[in-house]
Parts: structure tokens; C-alpha cells; sequence
């Protein structure tokens, strides 16, 4: 009896080791479960916000991508975008889905007065990136700014010369008068060259912004102001008189400049090639809403759907990054702007350029 339970203990014991083995195994897989499991949830719960490092979607993009993208733009409206197919593929989302597919997880616009104050925040790091006239971008680069350009969006832009109501009738009745321009802005360039080509001199130039100016037109303080787009027209509309406009100066007109910082490109070099082939999605989706786009148009401006289609018609807006046509009138801007010493120094066009 005592023999028979001494072989009943054993096998009782040896089902017991067996038992705990099974159940360390048990345990120590549960734990690995967990433990993947943890790892995955930590992943996406550690989704970068602004000003961290993102890593891109598809896991392509580089781990130094800034998940925020500071993006610059001339004017303001209640909408903070831009016009052209930039401010329509922000409008739509269209630009930052495409971003978000390489890291970029937010893009913060900021709209500035004229393209100086642009160029400033671009060279102090408070920007990345921004879309202004070539004529700021132009000095900007001259004078040592660390920005390469990487696309032109219109090459259409069109000053206006404006004069008081009952003032002068032609441009060269300005001799010895008063213009209010935005001193290294694209206007500047255009009525210098204007003056230049009508052989007017003695004018005073003074810097207003377009308030400012529009201001000192109607009590009479200066002779004329330079202006583009929707407000130009409007002021022709109410009595003011037409000196002049670019359409009549091919050469004169302006073209817009994206530029990236160094710094940023630095960080992410593909941006130039994917920011252009965003833009381009964007504009192949506006041409299928156009009714829509000029609507958008007249919200920013608080104008009409039928003014802007004249001051901005679809058609200017370019579908490749760069064209013929625009280097050529970017190389006479630059070309011009060294010649009258608004630009510092002289540079190949296509040292700047990233194609």
C-alpha cells in the first residue's frame, strides 16, 4: 500500500511540473503579446504635432522633416489664404494631404503686406517657404538671402498706374510729382521701368502701403500710387484716372516666386518636387470647379466673381513649375533691377533656380 502510494505520488508530482511548465510557457506568450501590443499603441499615440519630427506616412520621408510647414503669402483676407491654385488647394485640403504623405502633419499660413516683409521672415527662420512678386525675391537673393526659387506661378502680374482725380492725364505729366509706390516690391520695379522708358525724371517716390497710399491719393498728397489687381480697377471705377498699366509694357510685367529657405531644403529636399507636384493637383481639380475657384476668389478679396476674373483669370496660372516665358521676363527683372542698384549684386537665374 505505501509502495502504491509512493508511485501514486510520483505520477502526481510529474503532472505538477508538467502543469507549471505549460503555464510559464502560457505566461511568458501573453506577456510578448502585450508587450507588441504596447509598442503599437505607444506608435500612434506618439503622433508628432507641430514643430516635432514626423515620419512620413508611407515611411519614405526623411526623419528631419518638420511636421509643421511655415508657409508664406501676400495679403490678408477673413479666409488667411492665398490665391491661384496654392490658395485653392489649401481651401480644399488638397496641398496638405499630399504633405501629410511625407511627415508634414500641419502647414501654418501667414500672410504679409507687400514682399519685402515677406523676404524678412523667410531670412530670420520664421518661415520655410512663401509665394511673393519676383521683384522681392530678386533683391532678397541679391543681398545674400540663403533661398532658392522653386517654381513661378504666374507670369502675368500686372501693375497700374493710378492718378488723383483731376491731376495728370499722361505719364509724363508726372515730371517733378509725387508717386506712392511699396518700395522692392514688384510695383517699384514696374513704375521705375515705366519712368525709365517714358524718359520722366524728377519724381519722388515715396513707400506707402496700398491703405496708406489709397489714402493719400484722395486727399490729394500724392499725384499718383501703384496698385494691382481688384483694388486698381476699383479705384478707375470711382474717378480716378488710368495713367498706365503693364499690359501695355510686356516687359514690365511681374511674375510670383515660391522660395524655400535653405535651411528647410536642408531638411527636406524633396520638398520642391513634392510642393510643385501638390500645386499641380490643385490645379487640375480648380479647372474642374471654375465657377467655384472665381467665387473663392471674390471671398478673399470681398469683391465680385466677375471683377476677378479679369485682374485673375485661370489661364494665367501656370501648370509646370517653370516656363519659357517666365524665366525670360525673371531674367529682365533681375537684369534691370541690377542695372538701377535695387539689387546688391548680379546672379545667374539658374544658380537660384531648383528644377
Amino acid at each position: 500500500m505505501a509502495k502504491a502510494f509512493r508511485e501514486n505520488q510520483g505520477g502526481q508530482g510529474k503532472r505538477l511540473r508538467l502543469l507549471l511548465i505549460a503555464s510559464a510557457v502560457m505566461v511568458m506568450m501573453v506577456l510578448q503579446a502585450c508587450g507588441n501590443n504596447a509598442g503599437s499603441g505607444n506608435k500612434e499615440a506618439s503622433a508628432p504635432a507641430g514643430g516635432e519630427k514626423a515620419e512620413a506616412a508611407s515611411g519614405t520621408a526623411s526623419g528631419n522633416v518638420p511636421a509643421t510647414l511655415n508657409f508664406g503669402y501676400i495679403g490678408s483676407n477673413k479666409l488667411n489664404l492665398p490665391g491661384g491654385a496654392e490658395g485653392w488647394g489649401f481651401y480644399k485640403g488638397i496641398i496638405q494631404e499630399e504633405l501629410k504623405k511625407h511627415g508634414i502633419t500641419e502647414v501654418k499660413l501667414t500672410g504679409f503686406p507687400n514682399g519685402p516683409d515677406q523676404t524678412e521672415s523667410l531670412i530670420s527662420g520664421r518661415l520655410d517657404a512663401g509665394s511673393l512678386g519676383d521683384t522681392p525675391a530678386i533683391i532678397a537673393y541679391a543681398s545674400g538671402a540663403k533661398t532658392r526659387l522653386i517654381s513661378q506661378s504666374s507670369a502675368h502680374s500686372v501693375g497700374y498706374l493710378i492718378g488723383k482725380k483731376n491731376g495728370a492725364k499722361t505719364v509724363k505729366e508726372l515730371q517733378g510729382k509725387t508717386i506712392a509706390i511699396q518700395k522692392g516690391s514688384f510695383m517699384h520695379r514696374y513704375i521705375a521701368g515705366l519712368l525709365k522708358e517714358e524718359g520722366v525724371t524728377g519724381v519722388k517716390l515715396v513707400h506707402m502701403l496700398t491703405p496708406d497710399g489709397t489714402a493719400a491719393l484722395a486727399r490729394g498728397d500724392v499725384d499718383a500710387i501703384t496698385n494691382t489687381g481688384v483694388p486698381a480697377l476699383k479705384l478707375i471705377d470711382e474717378g480716378y484716372t488710368l495713367l498706365d498699366d503693364a499690359t501695355q509694357h510686356p516687359t514690365l510685367l511681374g511674375t510670383s516666386a515660391t522660395v524655400a529657405s535653405d535651411d528647410y531644403l536642408a531638411k527636406f529636399p524633396d520638398f520642391p518636387k513634392i510642393w510643385n507636384e501638390a500645386r499641380e493637383k490643385a490645379l487640375a481639380d480648380l479647372k474642374q470647379h471654375e465657377d467655384e475657384y472665381y467665387q473663392f476668389l471674390a471671398d478673399i478679396g470681398n469683391t465680385t466673381p466677375e471683377l476677378v476674373k479679369k485682374v485673375s483669370p485661370i489661364s494665367d496660372i501656370k501648370d509646370t513649375a517653370f516656363t519659357e516665358e517666365g524665366t525670360k521676363l525673371l531674367e529682365g527683372t533681375k537684369n534691370f533691377l541690377v542695372e538701377e542698384k535695387l539689387a546688391k549684386k548680379d546672379f545667374k537665374i539658374s544658380d537660384w533656380q531648383l528644377k
